[in-house]
C-alpha cells in the first residue's frame, strides 16, 4: 500500500505530510510577496523621485487629501490586521465559530476601508481633481504653484497607487469569503489551517503597504 493511503484527506497526494504542504505553501506566498515588495517598491521610488523634482506643486497637491480621512481608514486596516491575526490563532486552537466571526470582522473591516475610499474618490472627482480632460485646479483655493502638469502627476500616482492597493483589497475579499465558506463547511480544524494562515500574510502585506502609503501621501511636510 502507498505511503500516501494513510494521510489525512486535508494533505495533497503530492506531499509526504502536512509539515511539507504547509512548508511549500509557505514558501510559495512568501515568493509572491517578494515580488509584490518590488511592484510597489518601484512605485514608491518613483513617486519619491518625482516630489523631489515638482516638490511646490506635489506639496500643494498632497495638502487636498483629507488626512483625517486617511488616518480613520488607517485604524480601520490596522484592526482588520488585529481581527486576522485573531482569525489565525482561531483556526490554530480549532475554535471554528471564532474563526468565522473574525473572518467576517476582517471582510467587514476592508469594506468599510475601500467605502471610505471611495468617498474620497468621489471629492476628488466632485472637485475636478481627477487627471484627464476636465482636470482643473483652482488657484485661488488650492495656490498658484504652477505647472498644472506636474500637479495632474501627483494625483496620476494617488490614483494609481491607492487604486492598485484598492484591487488588493478587492482580491483580499474574495479570499476572505472563500475562507469563510471552507470555515462553514468544517475545512479547518487544529492540525489543517494552511489556507487560513497564508491568506492571513497576505491581509497583513496589504496593510503593510497602506502604512507606507499613508504617511508619503497624506502626511509628508503636513505641519
Amino acid at each position: 500500500m502507498s505511503s500516501h493511503a494513510a494521510h489525512p484527506s486535508y494533505v495533497k497526494h503530492q506531499f509526504d505530510d502536512a509539515l511539507q504542504q504547509r512548508t511549500s505553501a509557505a514558501l510559495g506566498m512568501w515568493a509572491f510577496l517578494v515580488t509584490e515588495v518590488m511592484f510597489f517598491g518601484g512605485l514608491f521610488t518613483g513617486y519619491m523621485v518625482y516630489r523631489f523634482w515638482y516638490y511646490p506643486q506635489w506639496d500643494a497637491a498632497s495638502r487636498t487629501l483629507d488626512v483625517w480621512l486617511g488616518a480613520f481608514n488607517t485604524f480601520v486596516l490596522l484592526t482588520s490586521s488585529l481581527t486576522m491575526a485573531f482569525a489565525v490563532d482561531s483556526a490554530a486552537s480549532g475554535n471554528n465559530k471564532a474563526l468565522k466571526r473574525n473572518i467576517l470582522l476582517t471582510l467587514l473591516l476592508g469594506i468599510t476601508f475601500v467605502g471610505i475610499k471611495g468617498i474620497e474618490y468621489y471629492t476628488k472627482w466632485s472637485h475636478h481633481l481627477v487627471p484627464g480632460p476636465y482636470f482643473h485646479w483652482d488657484a485661488s483655493h488650492y495656490g498658484d504653484v504652477g505647472n498644472e502638469g506636474a500637479i495632474q502627476l501627483f494625483f496620476v500616482f494617488y490614483f494609481v497607487m491607492t487604486g492598485l492597493h484598492a484591487f488588493h483589497m478587492l482580491i483580499g475579499f474574495g479570499l476572505l469569503i472563500t475562507l469563510w465558506i471552507q470555515a462553514k463547511l468544517g475545512k479547518f480544524c487544529a492540525e489543517y489551517y494552511t489556507p487560513v494562515e497564508m491568506i492571513g500574510l497576505y491581509w497583513h502585506f496589504v496593510d503593510i503597504v497602506w502604512v507606507f502609503l499613508f504617511p508619503l501621501l497624506y502626511l509628508i511636510d503636513r505641519t
